[in-house]
């Protein structure tokens, strides 16, 4: 069995199944249902999950990829391939070639002889950045800020095309400009030229509306009482219809909690642009004031007017780096004057971590003669320092003052993100197609 979106029709309707890893499972089950759905994007990779996933693969070469890979697929894939619906997705993180496989080992039990699983690579960089280039964030040196990890380049629907024409079922990448993921399927499916820079606008727009699925249905929008969003225990994600000229229409299914408005979707439009007249992506420079946002009927926005000017000629680069260690403890206190014992406890600590070169952070949150909790964070430059933290808050425990209880500790390693840029003809994608044979059914 091999999928493939369609092409060169008159109208597409795309799906969003995940704004984040953490996102659920079961809004996009519902849209592969009973959605109609061309195609499937699952948008799961944000600057730092990537180099959370270089970390892991660092530790294990199997690994890097997003962890809840075959979960997410295994409720999505049997869905997708009834309904010949092509999935794409950047749950390839750091590590896009083990994630086809697994993905490939998935298939095969579920029985899908003959799919065809994609893998895009070549946004990782590492090899190739240059430590003295500044960062774009505060313009020091790359290597002034810490031992880098990972490198990676923001690639554009470009990237994804061979394998779209490849007639992948499933298509899984690594680094991908968010909106691209959206763009690249809808420019195949639609017959859209990469130099016909109104329609990449328009579905450039639309990749950034959808990306973060549950933001432009009331999810991230919702604040009670000001704005009120119904039925969010039971949030339905977003999918956009759009045709062949890039107007889209922008909707969630009937039934499903949540909100697509005039509001909700201005509110997602402006998300991260930094400049509505030249936002930045690998595929066009987006201007954004003309677009016009319009109520179609309850739950059905219509969004067209996008502009672009030609793409940059240089790629933007998320770079990881070592940030040194995180220590996180907290200690609660009840009863009288709970709040000035809490506030005590963080003088005695934060003094004593002073006079080791430690400057905490803390916090008291309760009310005065309630409960209190205090919490201590501090960044240290090794682990066995962050230890240090964790314990003066244990030590309260008999060491005063009175009445604490309920420690909690943890530490971790902070991975810091910091950006460049890089020559485009630097960067080389390279597709690698999979294909599911032997397959059969799990009992």
């Amino acid at each position: 069995m091999t999928d493939s979106t369609p092409t060169n029709t008159t109208s597409m309707r795309i799906g969003c199944g995940a704004g984040f890893a953490g996102d659920r499972v079961e809004p996009a089950a519902d849209l592969l249902d009973r959605g109609d759905l061309d195609v499937l994007v699952l948008e799961c990779l944000a600057e730092r999950t990537i180099a959370l996933g270089h970390r892991r693969r660092l530790r294990d070469p199997a690994h890097g990829y997003e962890p809840r890979l075959r979960a997410r697929l295994a409720a999505l894939l049997p869905r997708a391939a009834r309904r010949r619906v092509p999935i794409v997705s950047n749950m390839g993180a750091a590590n896009p070639r083990a994630a086809g496989e697994a993905a490939r080992d998935l298939a095969r039990e579920l029985g899908l002889d003959g799919l065809r699983i994609a893998v895009v690579t070549g946004d990782d960089v590492l090899d190739r950045i240059d430590l003295g280039a500044p960062a774009l964030e505060d313009g020091r040196p790359l290597a002034e800020h810490g031992p880098v990890i990972s490198a990676n380049a923001y690639l554009g629907a470009d990237a994804l095309m061979p394998a779209l024409a490849a007639g992948a079922g499933v298509v899984l990448t690594g680094r991908v400009a968010d909106p691209s993921l959206f763009l690249a399927p809808l420019a195949h499916g639609l017959g859209w030229d990469p130099d016909d820079l109104p329609r990449v606008a328009a579905g450039t727009m639309t990749g950034h509306l959808l990306e973060c699925a549950g933001h432009l249905t009331g999810g991230y929008f919702a604040d009670p009482g000001r704005k009120d969003v119904p039925g969010l225990a039971d949030l339905g994600f977003p999918f956009a219809d759009v045709d062949a000229a890039g107007t889209a229409e922008i909707g969630k299914l009937p039934g499903t909690g949540g909100l697509v408005s005039r509001a909700t979707v201005r509110e997602q439009l402006l998300y991260e642009i930094t400049d509505p007249a030249a936002y930045l992506t690998p595929d066009v420079v987006l201007d954004l004031r003309g677009v016009t946002v319009e109520d179609v009927r309850p739950d059905v926005v219509r969004v067209r007017g996008a502009a672009g000017r030609p793409r940059p000629d240089t790629l933007k680069v998320s770079v990881g780096y070592h940030a040194g260690h995180r220590a996180e403890a907290e200690i609660s206190y009840a009863g009288p004057n709970a709040r000035r014992r809490a506030e005590l406890a963080g003088e005695i600590v934060a003094e004593r971590l002073g006079r080791a070169g430690v400057r905490p952070r803390t916090g008291v949150i309760g009310t005065p003669d309630g409960e209190c909790r205090l919490r201590v964070a501090a960044i240290t430059p090794t682990p066995g320092r962050a230890d240090d933290v964790c314990h003066e808050v244990e030590a309260l425990y008999t060491n005063g003052p009175a009445g604490g209880g309920g420690v909690r500790t943890r530490t971790d390693e902070v991975i810091g993100i910091v950006s460049t840029l890089l020559p485009r003809e630097a960067v080389t994608p390279a597709t690698h197609v999979l294909e599911v044979s032997g397959a059969h059914e799990t009992a």
